[in-house]
């Protein structure tokens, strides 16, 4: 679109905008979408700017004005209803970026002011009783449909208000579709649903965006049918299905006077009150740690939980920091406590061409020597891109990298 167009275009949607607002406040009774939609069209073709645009261009503006009026998501509305969009990224009101097929992009769209976007984010708090302002700039929170937002208020966010959301599929990915996928193959997704079902304690690690909670909730559908499951997450996400017993937490931060807040602390240690089979921490990234580890080592076998790191090594370097948040404990005595509890780590990576999947797993063995011993079993291929570049290769067993390298 040229710049003469493009002008055109942001007058009209500026003055349609405007036009709707003030007939819907005007309106005795609530005007319904079709009665919106005839008036938008009304004022657009009584408009002398619409000569400058193509029909394609009208119908854009028409669309546009109705989502910035009538959507609670405003000019995102498109966005987050089309089907591909897994991820929509908000820094400040005229950069929105998304995510399709794992791969990022700007989208042809924008707020037509700083106090618009701020809205958008107000209306998504109070959905779920929470509020954001210059005393309380940090949203996170689960919308209706199951996705997650994180929002920071324009006091905190030097370029403007942000806002992610981060969209997910309304069926649960399947063990079955990530071999599809290629991030894992048969063989290990079929070793892993038996270490599951026989109840062993697995830590899944990862990057931001690596597919920790998408591979645990596939995990999950292993979980034997019969057996009493609780789930405690900052922001719930998982979507476990096939389990009747099922009890799932979900953090609680605190009101504007500083009280009510419920931690994952205190929900693990609520758990364990309720006689649970399994406990399922979605991701640990604090002083919660301690509490986990300590459950996985009371009798609850088969326990499921996610963290951020860069390897299973690293993830467990982590996990003594995590621990030493809570407590003054000595090394020595985290590290035992660490290999006793954790049998299985699985790390995820992001693939170059924006895929997830299974980069190794290893067995969490015996404590030795000051180290926790890691014995590699799967590890994905490394191909010929040099040292430290995952390429979509297979992953293999150990017996495979003993006889045949890596490459």
């Amino acid at each position: 679109m040229n710049v003469k167009c493009e002008a055109a275009r942001q007058i009209l949607v500026r003055d349609l905008t405007e036009a709707v607002r003030l007939a819907v406040r005007s309106a005795a009774d609530e005007l319904a979408d079709g009665e919106v939609l005839d008036l938008i069209d009304e004022k657009l073709l009584a408009h002398p700017e619409r000569r400058a645009l193509s029909q394609k261009e009208l119908i854009g503006v028409a669309e546009t004005v109705f989502c910035r009026t009538r959507r609670e998501l405003s000019v995102l509305q498109p966005l987050a209803d089309d089907p591909e969009v897994t991820e929509i990224m908000v820094n400040g009101k005229d950069w929105v970026f998304v995510e399709r097929r794992g791969e990022l992009s700007r989208a042809d769209a924008s707020f037509e002011s700083t106090e618009e976007l701020e809205d958008v984010i107000r209306r998504i708090a109070a959905k779920v009783h929470r509020e954001v302002n210059e005393l309380s700039p940090i949203l996170d929170a689960r919308l209706l449909d199951g996705s997650r937002v994180g929002a920071v208020y324009k006091n905190i966010a030097i370029g403007g208000p942000t806002l992610t959301i981060r969209r997910f599929p309304e069926a649960a990915i399947t063990m079955d579709d990530l071999i599809a996928y290629g991030s894992i193959t048969s063989e290990a997704a079929e070793f892993l649903a038996k270490l599951v079902k026989t109840g062993y304690n697995i830590f899944i690690s990862g990057g931001t965006s690596s597919g920790k909670t998408t591979f645990l909730n596939a995990l999950s559908n292993f979980i034997p049918p019969g057996e009493r499951v609780v789930t405690i997450e900052d922001t719930a996400e998982l979507q476990i299905a096939g389990i009747e017993n099922l009890v799932r937490l979900e953090c609680r931060g605190a009101g504007i006077e500083g009280r009510g807040e419920v931690t994952i602390r205190q929900l693990i240690k609520a758990s364990l009150r309720m006689r649970p089979n399994r406990i399922i921490v979605g991701e640990v990234r604090g002083e919660e740690a301690l509490d986990m580890v300590q459950a996985m080592n009371t009798g609850h076998s088969g326990s499921l939980s996610t963290g951020h790191g860069n390897s299973p090594r690293g993830m467990l370097y982590r996990l003594e920091a995590m621990f030493l948040q809570s407590a003054d404990f000595p090394v020595d005595a985290i590290r035992r406590q660490l290999s006793e509890a954790i049998d299985i780590m699985v790390h995820l990576c992001r693939l170059p061409g924006g895929g997830r999947a299974v980069s190794e797993i290893a067995e969490v063995a015996d404590y030795e020597d000051g180290e926790i011993a890691l014995n590699t079993l799967y590890l994905r291929d490394m191909g010929q891109g040099g040292a430290g570049l995952v390429k979509r290769g297979e992953l293999r067993n150990r017996e495979k990298l003993l006889t045949g390298g890596l490459g």
